[in-house]
Parts: structure tokens; sequence; C-alpha cells
């Protein structure tokens, strides 16, 4: 599947270029850091934009090798007719273990573009962090672990966003995705038009850094945020955050099962993509 060798491939530029930033980054100082990055580090713009451009790139390439494999999925049916087709030719099925490891796989690739967001320490960051420890906070009896697992950017700042987005994220999602991972072999010379695609990206467009702006009362978050941004307008923030996002990833599980909801399932993943869609263009248009 050519979308799981390319994300894989943006993945190890991004991870490269990860390596190369840190070296020069200092968490307490994010947002001074950073800007000290473009203008004294050697290429600091350039690394800079070829770490935001391919970890986007990584996360899009992966979304799209998820929908291939759901797509191939044996005796896969047509739930707006209710039949059910043969199951596709040369596709393999998911032991229901491994599909749900691969699938708690993808909100580990999510946080791990979101703290790159937030350790930019710029407008868009500070405020995507605070509206993130606000969400963990409001979780019953286990919020406050759970932020001071994963952010605690109120008491903290960076210390624990960052050792999480440079370590800790990366290992977990290693691990639940292993099994799948290790079937693909990266071939460069096939994939060298994407490398020199992300590399003049690198060089072309700039990475955005957003100083805070006064009088500006709305910041628009990363851009996969922005659907659940909208939600929190509407709902309380346990609802848009936790369990509106839980519920998708359950119906995925259910994908690579046949238990008799797995119809269900798939027409709510569809639902929720078409709501989270329209709830994104909306807060783009904001």
């Amino acid at each position: 599947m050519r979308w799981g060798e390319r994300s894989l491939v943006a993945l190890y530029v991004s991870v490269l270029s990860g390596v190369i930033i840190a070296l020069q980054f200092d968490p307490s100082e994010p947002y001074y850091s950073t800007t000290n990055i473009e203008i004294l580090a050697p290429f600091g713009s350039f690394w800079r934009s070829l770490h935001f451009f391919s970890s986007q790139l990584f996360f899009i390439f992966s979304m799209m090798h998820l929908y291939v494999i759901v797509e191939r999925l044996p005796g896969r049916f047509c739930p707006w007719s209710g039949s059910k087709p043969a199951d596709t030719g040369g596709a393999k099925s998911f032991p229901v273990i491994k599909w749900v490891r691969l699938i708690l796989s993808v909100p580990c690739i999510v946080l791990l573009l979101f703290t790159g967001y937030v350790l930019r320490g710029d407008a868009t960051g500070e405020s995507a962090g605070y509206i993130a420890e606000n969400i963990v906070r409001s979780v019953p009896v286990f919020g406050h672990w759970l932020n001071a697992l994963l952010f605690s950017i109120s008491s903290d700042g960076m210390k624990l966003v960052y050792p999480n987005h440079l370590i800790s994220l990366g290992l977990l999602w290693g691990w639940l995705s292993w099994d799948h991972l290790r079937k693909f072999q990266v071939s460069w010379r096939d994939n060298s038009g994407l490398l020199v695609f992300m590399l003049l990206l690198g060089v072309i467009c700039a990475a955005p850094l957003e100083p805070e702006k006064i009088g500006v009362f709305y910041i628009a978050g990363p851009w996969f945020f922005l659907g659940m941004q909208e939600m929190l307008r509407y709902v309380q923030p346990i609802w848009a955050g936790i369990i509106f996002p839980v519920t998708f990833l359950v119906a995925l599980c259910f994908l690579a099962t046949n238990h008799r909801w797995r119809r269900w399932a798939f027409c709510y993943a569809v639902i929720w993509l078409v709501v989270y869609v329209l709830l994104t263009a909306r807060g783009l248009l904001r």
C-alpha cells in the first residue's frame, strides 16, 4: 500500500528534522527558543519548515492509509443497501486485538502533531494547549491524573509536553502499530518525488509562527483541532473533547469484526466525519 510507505517516508524526515530542532530548543522558553532557531541556528528556518510540513504529511498519509485498510477489509459491505459482497481478493483480515491496537495508534499520531503545535509557544500553540488541558481536566475522577500525564501546562509549562512529544508518544505509537509497521519496507528511490516535494516545501514555505496580538479575542487552533474547538461553543468540554472523539474510535474498532453492530458502526463513522468536516469548515470561516 503506497500510502503506508509514503507516511513512513514523511515520518523519517519528520524525525530527522525534529532531532536537529530539538538540539536547539529550550522548553523553558518555547516561543523565544523557536524564534531563535529561525534566526540564529544554521538553516533553522528550513529545518523548522521541513519538520512542520513532513509532520503534516505523515498525519495525512496515515489517515489515507487507514482509509485504504478499511476499504479493503474482507467481507466489506454496502451499508446503504444492506448487501454483503464477497471478500476482496488478496485482502487480509485483522485479528481484533491487532486492529484495536492499530486504531489506538491514531490518537497517538494526533497528539504527536498537536503537541508540536503547543511547543511553539506562540498564540496558536498556547491557546490550543490551555484548551486541551481544560478538556482533559473535565474527565471525572481521572481528569487531573490524565493532565499530569499529558500536559500540566499551567503548573509546569512545556516541561512535560516536550518529553511526551520527543519520546513518550512516539514510543507508544511505535508499540501500538509495530505488528503492522514491520510489514513495510520503504524504497527511497520510489519515493524520491515525495522527498523533493518536502524539501521544496521546507525551502519555499515558512512554518507558521503567530505572536500574540493585542485586541484579538478569537485564535483558531490547528486545522485538525478546529472541529473540536467549534463544538466547544455548544457543548461541555467532556462531550466535545472526550466522548465525541472516543465514539468515533469505538466505531472504527467494530469495523474489523463480524459483530452485528458493524454496519451501524460504519454508518456512524461516516456521519461523524461529515459532522466534523462541517464544524471545521465553520471554524475556518470565522
